[in-house]
Protein backbone atom coordinates (compact mmCIF):
# COMPACT_ATOMS: atom_id res chain seq x y z
CA UNK A 1 0.00 0.00 0.00
CA UNK A 2 1.42 3.29 -0.85
CA UNK A 3 1.57 6.16 1.72
CA UNK A 4 0.26 9.81 0.62
CA UNK A 5 2.34 12.01 -0.15
CA UNK A 6 6.19 12.71 1.19
CA UNK A 7 7.66 16.61 1.42
CA UNK A 8 11.28 17.13 0.64
CA UNK A 9 12.68 20.77 1.59
CA UNK A 10 15.92 22.28 2.70
CA UNK A 11 15.41 24.00 5.59
CA UNK A 12 14.56 22.91 9.36
CA UNK A 13 12.05 25.79 9.47
CA UNK A 14 10.30 25.54 6.26
CA UNK A 15 10.20 21.97 7.93
CA UNK A 16 8.69 22.77 10.64
CA UNK A 17 6.26 24.79 9.07
CA UNK A 18 4.79 21.95 6.96
CA UNK A 19 4.54 19.85 9.73
CA UNK A 20 2.30 22.78 11.66
CA UNK A 21 0.73 23.22 8.29
CA UNK A 22 -1.55 20.20 8.07
CA UNK A 23 -1.06 18.81 4.87
CA UNK A 24 -0.41 14.83 4.97
CA UNK A 25 2.23 13.60 4.46
CA UNK A 26 5.97 12.93 5.62
CA UNK A 27 8.43 15.55 5.31
CA UNK A 28 11.74 15.13 4.44
CA UNK A 29 14.21 18.16 5.29
CA UNK A 30 17.41 17.61 3.24
CA UNK A 31 21.44 18.88 4.89
CA UNK A 32 24.07 19.63 2.24
CA UNK A 33 25.97 22.52 0.91
CA UNK A 34 25.29 20.89 -2.63
CA UNK A 35 27.21 24.17 -4.59
CA UNK A 36 30.51 23.61 -2.91
CA UNK A 37 32.45 20.78 -2.49
CA UNK A 38 33.45 17.62 -4.09
CA UNK A 39 30.86 14.91 -4.53
CA UNK A 40 29.57 12.95 -7.61
CA UNK A 41 26.43 13.66 -9.76
CA UNK A 42 23.53 11.62 -9.25
CA UNK A 43 23.40 8.79 -6.37
CA UNK A 44 26.32 8.36 -4.30
CA UNK A 45 28.74 5.72 -3.22
CA UNK A 46 29.63 4.62 -0.04
CA UNK A 47 33.13 6.44 -0.36
CA UNK A 48 31.12 10.17 -1.73
CA UNK A 49 28.86 9.73 1.34
CA UNK A 50 31.87 9.75 3.66
CA UNK A 51 34.06 12.33 1.77
CA UNK A 52 30.54 14.94 2.33
CA UNK A 53 30.58 14.03 5.94
CA UNK A 54 34.31 15.13 5.87
CA UNK A 55 33.97 18.34 4.01
CA UNK A 56 30.44 18.94 6.17
CA UNK A 57 32.79 18.68 9.47
CA UNK A 58 35.20 21.11 7.75
CA UNK A 59 33.06 23.76 6.85
CA UNK A 60 30.57 23.31 9.97
CA UNK A 61 33.38 23.45 12.31
CA UNK A 62 33.56 20.50 13.67
CA UNK A 63 29.77 21.10 15.09
CA UNK A 64 28.44 18.05 14.23
CA UNK A 65 31.20 14.93 14.57
CA UNK A 66 32.19 12.79 11.35
CA UNK A 67 30.05 9.81 12.49
CA UNK A 68 26.56 11.70 13.17
CA UNK A 69 27.12 13.57 9.71
CA UNK A 70 27.91 10.13 7.83
CA UNK A 71 24.57 8.72 9.51
CA UNK A 72 22.78 11.76 8.87
CA UNK A 73 23.59 11.90 5.16
CA UNK A 74 22.54 7.51 5.22
CA UNK A 75 19.31 8.52 6.42
CA UNK A 76 19.09 11.20 4.35
CA UNK A 77 19.40 8.96 0.79
CA UNK A 78 17.57 5.43 2.87
CA UNK A 79 14.34 8.36 2.87
CA UNK A 80 15.12 9.13 -0.66
CA UNK A 81 15.33 5.99 -1.96
CA UNK A 82 11.82 4.78 -0.27
CA UNK A 83 10.28 7.58 -2.17
CA UNK A 84 9.01 4.91 -4.65
CA UNK A 85 6.66 4.03 -1.80
CA UNK A 86 4.39 7.28 -1.82
CA UNK A 87 1.36 8.04 -4.08
CA UNK A 88 3.84 11.42 -4.48
CA UNK A 89 6.45 13.16 -4.15
CA UNK A 90 6.51 17.39 -3.58
CA UNK A 91 9.29 18.90 -3.82
CA UNK A 92 9.21 22.63 -2.08
CA UNK A 93 12.18 24.84 -2.84
CA UNK A 94 13.73 28.64 -3.16
CA UNK A 95 14.62 30.71 -6.00
CA UNK A 96 18.67 30.79 -4.38
CA UNK A 97 21.91 28.92 -5.29
CA UNK A 98 21.51 26.87 -1.85
CA UNK A 99 17.71 25.19 -3.17
CA UNK A 100 18.68 24.88 -6.83
CA UNK A 101 22.00 23.18 -6.12
CA UNK A 102 19.81 21.00 -3.74
CA UNK A 103 16.60 20.79 -6.10
CA UNK A 104 19.04 19.51 -9.24
CA UNK A 105 20.61 16.69 -7.37
CA UNK A 106 17.60 15.14 -5.88
CA UNK A 107 15.26 15.15 -8.99
CA UNK A 108 19.16 13.37 -10.37
CA UNK A 109 18.59 11.04 -7.60
CA UNK A 110 15.27 10.71 -8.17
CA UNK A 111 15.09 10.01 -11.66
CA UNK A 112 17.92 7.63 -11.27
CA UNK A 113 15.72 5.71 -9.30
CA UNK A 114 12.93 5.80 -11.85
CA UNK A 115 10.66 7.58 -9.47
CA UNK A 116 8.52 10.06 -11.60
CA UNK A 117 5.23 10.97 -9.01
CA UNK A 118 6.78 14.31 -8.89
CA UNK A 119 5.36 17.55 -8.30
CA UNK A 120 7.26 20.75 -7.81
CA UNK A 121 6.58 24.49 -5.13
CA UNK A 122 9.11 27.26 -6.35
CA UNK A 123 9.41 29.79 -4.78
CA UNK A 124 11.03 33.10 -6.01
CA UNK A 125 8.75 35.76 -4.23
CA UNK A 126 6.18 36.61 -2.23
CA UNK A 127 3.49 39.64 -2.00
CA UNK A 128 4.61 41.63 1.04
CA UNK A 129 7.85 40.27 1.66
CA UNK A 130 10.66 42.44 0.05
CA UNK A 131 13.41 41.38 0.37
CA UNK A 132 12.51 37.98 -0.10
CA UNK A 133 15.03 35.27 0.62
CA UNK A 134 12.99 32.03 0.76
CA UNK A 135 10.35 29.83 2.21
CA UNK A 136 11.60 30.36 5.75
CA UNK A 137 9.63 33.78 5.90
CA UNK A 138 6.39 32.94 5.77
CA UNK A 139 4.29 32.32 7.90
CA UNK A 140 1.79 29.19 8.09
CA UNK A 141 -0.99 30.05 6.14
CA UNK A 142 1.19 31.85 3.67
CA UNK A 143 3.03 28.53 3.03
CA UNK A 144 -0.01 26.83 2.44
CA UNK A 145 -1.25 29.34 -0.19
CA UNK A 146 1.93 28.54 -1.91
CA UNK A 147 0.30 24.78 -2.51
CA UNK A 148 -2.16 25.32 -5.32
CA UNK A 149 1.00 26.32 -7.67
CA UNK A 150 2.35 22.88 -7.43
CA UNK A 151 3.40 21.67 -11.07
CA UNK A 152 4.15 18.17 -11.96
CA UNK A 153 7.93 17.88 -13.19
CA UNK A 154 8.88 17.30 -16.40
CA UNK A 155 11.03 14.71 -18.42
CA UNK A 156 12.49 17.80 -19.75
CA UNK A 157 13.23 19.34 -15.89
CA UNK A 158 14.51 15.98 -15.32
CA UNK A 159 17.09 15.37 -17.61
CA UNK A 160 17.77 19.80 -17.26
CA UNK A 161 18.29 19.03 -13.49
CA UNK A 162 20.86 16.02 -14.00
CA UNK A 163 22.80 18.25 -16.59
CA UNK A 164 23.21 21.00 -14.13
CA UNK A 165 23.94 18.92 -11.06
CA UNK A 166 27.24 17.30 -13.03
CA UNK A 167 28.18 20.64 -13.98
CA UNK A 168 28.42 21.19 -10.22
CA UNK A 169 29.87 18.17 -8.92
CA UNK A 170 32.82 18.53 -11.76
CA UNK A 171 33.14 22.22 -10.37
CA UNK A 172 33.06 22.43 -14.72
CA UNK A 173 33.11 26.63 -15.00
CA UNK A 174 32.54 26.83 -18.43
CA UNK A 175 29.19 25.41 -17.90
CA UNK A 176 28.03 27.39 -15.36
CA UNK A 177 28.71 30.49 -17.54
CA UNK A 178 26.66 28.62 -20.12
CA UNK A 179 23.53 27.51 -17.41
CA UNK A 180 23.88 31.30 -16.30
CA UNK A 181 23.50 32.53 -19.66
CA UNK A 182 19.68 31.02 -20.17
CA UNK A 183 16.79 32.80 -19.95
CA UNK A 184 13.21 31.47 -21.16
CA UNK A 185 15.21 28.29 -22.81
CA UNK A 186 16.07 27.04 -18.86
CA UNK A 187 13.51 24.41 -17.65
CA UNK A 188 14.27 24.88 -14.25
CA UNK A 189 13.80 29.06 -14.43
CA UNK A 190 15.38 29.63 -11.33
CA UNK A 191 19.29 27.97 -12.12
CA UNK A 192 20.28 30.87 -14.34
CA UNK A 193 20.13 33.30 -11.43
CA UNK A 194 21.42 30.55 -9.48
CA UNK A 195 24.46 29.82 -11.38
CA UNK A 196 25.11 33.51 -11.84
CA UNK A 197 25.29 33.49 -8.21
CA UNK A 198 27.76 30.75 -7.92
CA UNK A 199 30.08 32.17 -10.34
CA UNK A 200 30.04 35.15 -8.20
CA UNK A 201 31.74 33.30 -5.27
CA UNK A 202 34.56 31.97 -7.80
CA UNK A 203 38.03 33.75 -6.76
CA UNK A 204 37.91 37.39 -8.11
CA UNK A 205 40.94 37.64 -10.68
CA UNK A 206 42.20 40.88 -8.73
CA UNK A 207 41.46 40.16 -4.82
CA UNK A 208 41.33 36.33 -5.12
CA UNK A 209 37.69 36.66 -3.07
CA UNK A 210 34.39 35.73 -3.47
CA UNK A 211 31.67 37.95 -3.28
CA UNK A 212 30.44 36.85 0.07
CA UNK A 213 34.15 36.86 1.16
CA UNK A 214 34.45 40.50 -0.20
CA UNK A 215 31.25 41.56 1.23
CA UNK A 216 32.80 40.00 4.44
CA UNK A 217 35.86 42.11 4.18
CA UNK A 218 34.17 45.67 3.32
CA UNK A 219 31.41 45.16 6.44
CA UNK A 220 35.11 44.76 8.89
CA UNK A 221 36.41 47.40 7.13
CA UNK A 222 33.59 49.72 7.92
CA UNK A 223 33.45 49.03 11.66
CA UNK A 224 31.64 45.74 12.00
CA UNK A 225 33.78 43.86 13.99
CA UNK A 226 30.45 41.27 16.18
CA UNK A 227 29.69 38.67 14.39
CA UNK A 228 25.88 39.65 14.48
CA UNK A 229 26.80 43.35 13.27
CA UNK A 230 28.84 41.47 10.38
CA UNK A 231 26.05 39.19 9.59
CA UNK A 232 23.91 41.78 9.20
CA UNK A 233 25.77 44.47 7.14
CA UNK A 234 26.82 41.77 4.59
CA UNK A 235 22.88 40.43 4.74
CA UNK A 236 22.04 43.98 3.32
CA UNK A 237 24.80 44.77 0.93
CA UNK A 238 23.86 41.51 -0.99
CA UNK A 239 21.31 41.10 -3.24
CA UNK A 240 18.24 38.64 -2.62
CA UNK A 241 17.92 35.71 -2.76
CA UNK A 242 20.14 35.25 0.10
CA UNK A 243 21.32 31.76 -0.18
CA UNK A 244 23.79 31.74 2.93
CA UNK A 245 23.41 31.49 6.39
CA UNK A 246 25.34 32.07 9.89
CA UNK A 247 27.99 29.48 9.57
CA UNK A 248 28.36 29.54 5.52
CA UNK A 249 29.52 33.35 6.53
Amino acid sequence: MFKSTLHITSGDTVGALLSKSGLLGDILVWHDVLYDGKRCAGWPDEATMLARSDFLFQVTGGGMSHEKLLKMIHEQYQHLAAANTYERVLLWFDACLFDQSMLVHLLTCLKHKNISNLELIEVSSFPGIVPFHGLGQLSTKQLLSCYEYRKPVSSEQLDFAERVDLAFAEHDVLAWQEFASMTSSAALPNVPAAMLRRLQEEPDAHSGLGRLESLALTAVKAGHHDPIEIYKAVSIADAPPQYWGDITL
